[in-house]
């Protein structure tokens, strides 16, 4: 499989980093063109290439990690996704200063997502995950770190949990977009946030 990510912050390098090192190949992207991620890429290794949004969004796992009001614009005018998945890590802060969550109704942020990303196949996951958590190697003396994820597409979430398993992690299946998106959901989920090894 190849690997992209839209946003090129904290989480989306940590995420690429462990990609990367089991030998897969990222193209890392941001608004600001590829230009400006020259030092990133260096920084994550050979198997890493900066690319445009819409490059990075042809990966066959795509991950998304912009702030919650940038992501409107960094998935509008992509083509149809055809199936590809996209691993939505975002929380719906409406502003960051002071903290807001966006009140979205009945809807879980994903299903946000879902349908402004039209044929991707959604799996809600590191978005729970303080970034301190994610960076070191997931495999800890006193166990793995759990990595909850949900999702409707249910061979979506499997490969999600092949990958993420084989790099180390303890991924959980919390369910649905719906019921397992509100676990985790920033503004009352019980799972946000949560920090908390698997012992083998």
């Amino acid at each position: 499989m190849n690997f992209g990510t839209i946003g090129a912050g904290t989480i989306a390098q940590a995420v690429a980093r462990h990609l990367v090192a089991a030998g897969h190949r990222v193209v890392v992207s941001n608004s600001r063109g590829p230009s400006t991620l020259n030092e990133v890429v260096s920084t994550l290794g050979p198997l890493a290439s900066a690319g445009t949004v819409a490059q990075a969004a042809r990966a066959d796992m795509v991950f998304l990690t912009v702030p919650w009001w940038n992501v409107e614009a960094a998935l509008g005018g992509l083509p149809s996704w055809d199936g590809r998945i996209l691993v939505d890590a975002t929380n719906q802060f409406a502003k960051a200063d002071p903290l807001e969550v966006a009140d979205l109704g009945e809807s879980t942020g994903s299903e946000w997502v879902a349908s402004l990303a039209p044929g991707a196949r959604i799996v809600k996951g590191f978005n729970t995950l303080h970034a301190r958590y994610i960076i070191p190697d997931p495999r800890h003396e006193a166990g793995r770190q759990l990595l909850f994820y949900a999702g409707d597409d249910a061979p979506a979430k499997a490969t999600f949990q092949q990958v993420f398993e084989g790099l180390g992690f303890a991924p959980v299946d919390v369910g649905p977009l719906r019921d397992g998106g509100r676990l985790m959901q920033v503004g009352g989920g019980p799972l946000s946030a949560l920090h908390a090894l698997r012992q083998d």
